[in-house]
């Protein structure tokens, strides 16, 4: 567990700060095309936690970042900028790979060249590539899978 923070399950209540910490990705991401308003993104963070649960890292009682495992595949990984380089990420990526030892997916923008690196350097290979047809938000995407600590 990285320094200085610690993580526990979302409750439905947390869904407002963990969509602004999605907003803040989108707003400092230039290439992608936000298909929604910033307020769906409290109410389909809620039902996440509700259908799948979401882990929060926490720092000093306040939300540095968040993931949601999705059966086996990661559907959301995102940390509040300030925390980025103190390995919160891997933090949550470390629980994901204890509670999937055998193994999982994920998927990830082309463009996102920093996520790209991270996810290399933590063992996922990459697996398949799209033209961004059949995603929301018609980016061209890559699937990475990491086959499990039994490899």
């Amino acid at each position: 567990m990285s320094p200085g923070f610690d993580t526990r399950a979302a409750v439905p209540e947390d869904a407002e700060e963990c969509a602004a910490i999605l907003q803040e990705w989108i707003d400092e991401t230039s290439w992608f095309p936000s298909r929604h308003p910033a307020s769906a993104a409290a109410s389909m963070l809620r039902q996440e936690i509700l259908k799948n649960g979401l882990t929060l890292a926490m720092a000093n009682d306040k939300i540095a970042g968040f993931s949601c495992m999705e059966a086996a595949m990661l559907s959301h990984l995102y940390v509040r900028g300030r925390y980025r380089i103190l390995g919160v990420g891997r933090m949550l990526l470390q629980r994901c790979k204890f509670a999937q030892p055998d193994g999982f997916g994920l998927w990830t923008f082309q463009q996102n060249s920093g996520a790209r690196r991270f996810y290399e350097r933590e063992g996922f290979v990459e697996a398949e590539r799209t033209t961004g047809a059949d995603n929301e938000e018609g980016l061209p995407d890559i699937r990475y899978i990491w086959e499990g600590k039994h490899v």
